[in-house]
């Protein structure tokens, strides 16, 4: 009987000891938990005040009627789909998305093409090699209203740099800012300027990930700078480059002040995106009609949102 007893206090000091380790397990457990929800819970709020809502506020525009007057009195009429419809079937929609194309497209290319140049200019780290590289960042710095104005000023067509120095060998004044053949070009080139620092050093830092070795190899085995580039640098800048153009893709879309303030999207629509619609719908005629500019804005969104999604594919077919 004795030794019965023993036994079944033994069994409940190990059944309480396991408790205990349980309990204590389970403390901190729900303490890792809500330490991680601590973590969490700034990222969830940014996401939801300055995405989630704006995204919300976007799409409850562009499926009612907005007027000043609904604003103020707080009773828009539910239109449903009917302003993309009326975006889609205006007769600015085509130009607008063929300049958003050739805009977006042709910016991105040549900034690429040229910051990766660079980059793999600048990689060699010559002497004043840091210099440069600095000197390059200075578009990237200087305020878009004061860049946006200095392209401006240059290509006036009466006064600009550009036409003078091109009157001095002989070429005639050309309209760059005004004529519906180079306006589109003009704010395209302004653009490239703009994004070519952005790319040199996403790429440049990319480049300093690739081991030196490989060229060391490559160079014993007699292979030129062309080659080492082909197969060497640019396979294993793939993954930054893929990120490089979808950023510079996304930024690109919605591009509004250069174009604004060299061209505001003419003349005739000649330069208008789909980006410079929007502005202008909402704040650019004095006349806002704020649903159609988010019904457009929302497009731009679908956009950036399909290019990300075949980022994201490529990305895990690469993976796999």
């Amino acid at each position: 009987m004795l030794t019965r007893t023993r036994t079944q206090e033994v069994a409940a000091f190990d059944d309480s000891v396991v408790s205990r380790a349980a309990a204590g397990f389970t403390a901190r457990r729900r303490s890792r938990q809500w330490t991680a929800f601590a973590f969490l819970a700034p990222l969830v709020v940014y996401l939801a005040v300055f995405y989630a809502y704006p995204l919300y506020r976007n799409i409850d525009l562009s499926v009612h009627d907005y007027t000043p007057r609904a604003f103020v009195r707080g009773d828009p009429e539910f239109t449903g789909l009917d302003n993309y419809l009326d975006v889609v079937s205006d007769d600015t929609f085509l130009a607008a998305l063929r300049n958003t194309a050739l805009f977006t497209l042709g910016s991105i290319a040549v900034q690429y093409a040229l910051g990766l140049a660079l980059a793999v200019f600048f990689h060699r780290n010559f002497r004043l090699s840091v210099v440069l590289r600095a000197m390059f960042l200075v578009p990237w710095l200087l305020p878009l209203i004061v860049s946006a104005s200095t392209w401006s000023w240059m290509l006036n067509s009466d006064n600009g740099i550009v036409n003078t120095v091109l009157q001095a060998f002989g070429i005639g004044q050309i309209n760059w800012l005004t004529s519906p053949d180079t306006s589109l070009l003009s704010v395209t080139v302004a653009n490239i300027w703009l994004g070519i620092p952005f790319n040199l050093v996403i790429l440049y830092a990319g480049l300093q990930n690739i081991p030196a070795d490989l060229y060391e190899a490559a160079g014993l085995d007699g292979a030129n700078a062309w080659q080492r580039f082909w197969r060497i640098t640019f396979p294993l800048l793939r993954p930054v480059s893929a990120i490089t153009l979808l950023l510079g893709l996304i930024y690109t879309l919605k591009v509004v002040d250069i174009i604004w303030i060299m061209t505001k999207g003419g003349p005739a629509d000649a330069s208008t995106t789909l980006a410079i619609w929007s502005y202008r719908e909402a704040f650019g005629t004095g006349q806002p009609d704020f649903s159609p500019a988010a019904a457009v804005g929302n497009l731009l969104i679908l956009i950036a949102f399909t290019a990300g999604l075949v980022h994201v594919r490529l990305q895990r077919k690469e993976e796999t």
